[in-house]
């Protein structure tokens, strides 16, 4: 995991570091770095033309000691005022974007580049918040950024992963210390993800699929065929009020599930499973909504809650009856955990509003009241316990925009659950494996049914056998 830092977070181990460091050697470690990502751009320095454009704090700070650098490599380099540069600046092979940092609040127009040049920031295109990612109108389109010690969140939300272009971490010695925040690794699969015991049979990771219904079958499907192809050795699939064996999935195993009163069916088939994936398809009448309260109240394994699922749950509402008290008493019962999947339609259903631009504090917040795993959908995928600690997957693009991948994604974090990853974890490493998957497929015309064979491919890339 990498960690992530709030500006809040930086600031403080910044200000840890110029105690022991000093803040004149971390400038000049920080401009160095900024030199060597120029240099690396620009193929060399002899004979190039730089502009800086440099604020008057520790940012500006930095792209004034760059420009030494480059200039004693032979670069024509010129630093100017981030408050007096031109609108549009003169002919030049890069620009560095040294105005403003992570802590920069209101509206900056960023001077234009002219045609043909390069963009490189330090720490954060100015003028996007480094919490949200949030841009201001004129706020800087990076090429690439240099970003010191850690990513900050605000490059991986909003405007900012637009803006940020590509973005590289230097070390200039900075701790960044314990983090709320962490990015998921291609390497944490390998190392997060149990294998299978040498001994194993199919039913150490027996997933139980609850989707589907007359006329949406296709989300039973794909939910329960990418369980299978993300590691588990058995799959049982009940769609309410479908017949057995209607799911064209031959290495499903499907179980009748009545269309009234369905709860205490699923209950007894899940006593050989290991986890529950429930939600995609199964529509929101009164039979589903009355089963999925009490399957969230009682199911004895981990339970993935997606989809038609989490509408069927309702708002979260405290109180004795509220759907709230339903998640709370699982969790204070000792119950196995609940992993909450939504997209921002349902997250808002949830919750009583939208996530909003600070998306961290928003999933906090829901898993907090919730007490359960929420992983809100999106780019990036974010991930928040309980108790606030929060897991980034950054690996999803617009290619996921399509109809299905949410019960793609739902059957692969059943599969990690059954494996017996812990249920952030779980989530978080199945975000990203998706992700991965997509970016293996087309780039064009991509379709969920093309995402399980794609996830075992990234599997099998990632680790050792699972």
């Amino acid at each position: 995991m990498r960690p992530v830092c709030t500006p809040d977070e930086m600031r403080a181990a910044d200000e840890a570091a110029q105690q022991t460091i000093g803040l004149d050697v971390l400038v000049e470690r920080a401009g160095r770095a900024v030199a060597g990502a120029a240099l690396a751009i620009l193929g060399g320095a002899y004979g190039r033309r730089v502009v800086v454009v440099a604020g008057r704090g520790h940012n500006g700070d930095d792209g004034r000691v760059a420009a030494r650098h480059l200039s004693g490599r032979g670069a024509r380099c010129e630093v100017l005022a981030a408050t007096e540069a031109p609108a549009r600046l003169e002919q030049c092979d890069l620009v560095i974007d040294a105005a403003y940092g992570t802590g920069f609040r209101g509206e900056y127009a960023a001077p234009a580049p002219p045609p043909g040049a390069a963009v490189l920031a330090v720490d954060i295109p100015s003028g996007v918040d480094g919490l949200t990612g949030q841009a201001c109108a004129g706020a800087v389109l990076a090429d690439a950024t240099i970003t010191l010690a850690a990513p900050k969140t605000g490059l991986l939300l909003g405007e900012g992963r637009r803006r940020s272009g590509a973005v590289t971490v230097a070390d200039i010695g900075l701790d960044p210390g314990p983090t709320a925040a962490q990015e998921v690794e291609d390497a944490d699969v390998a190392a997060w993800l149990p294998c299978r015991r040498p001994d194993g049979h199919k039913w150490d990771r027996a997933v139980l699929v609850v989707a589907g219904s007359p006329g949406m079958l296709g989300s039973a499907e794909l939910s329960s065929r990418s369980a299978m192809r993300a590691g588990s050795g058995m799959v049982l699939l009940g769609s309410p009020g479908v017949a057995p064996g209607s799911v064209a999935a031959a290495e499903v195993v499907s179980r009748a599930v009545p269309a009234e009163d369905w709860a205490a069916t699923v209950l007894e088939l899940a006593g050989r499973c290991k986890a529950l994936v429930l939600g995609p398809g199964i529509g929101t009448g009164e039979a589903a909504r009355a089963a999925v309260r009490r399957l969230v109240a009682e199911a004895p394994i981990p339970l993935v809650l997606d989809a038609d699922g989490l509408n069927c749950l309702g708002r979260l509402e405290a109180g004795a009856g509220g759907s709230a008290a339903l998640t709370a008493r699982r969790a204070l019962g000792e119950r196995a955990p609940l992993v909450m999947t939504p997209h921002e339609g349902e997250f808002a259903r949830l919750g009583g509003e939208a996530p909003g631009t600070d998306r961290l504090a928003a999933v906090r917040s829901l898993a907090s009241r919730a007490a359960a795993v929420v992983l809100l959908k999106g780019s990036p995928t974010v991930v928040a316990e309980p108790d606030g600690a929060v897991l980034l997957a950054t690996s999803g693009s617009s290619r996921l925009a399509t109809a299905g991948t949410g019960d793609v994604l739902s059957g692969v974090i059943g599969a990690f659950l059954a494996a017996g990853a812990a249920p952030a974890l779980a989530a978080a490493l199945a975000a990203h494996v998706h992700g991965r998957a997509a970016s293996l497929g087309p780039a064009a015309g991509l379709v969920a049914g093309d995402l399980p064979l794609l996830v075992s491919r990234v599997l099998s890339d990632l680790g050792p056998e699972r």
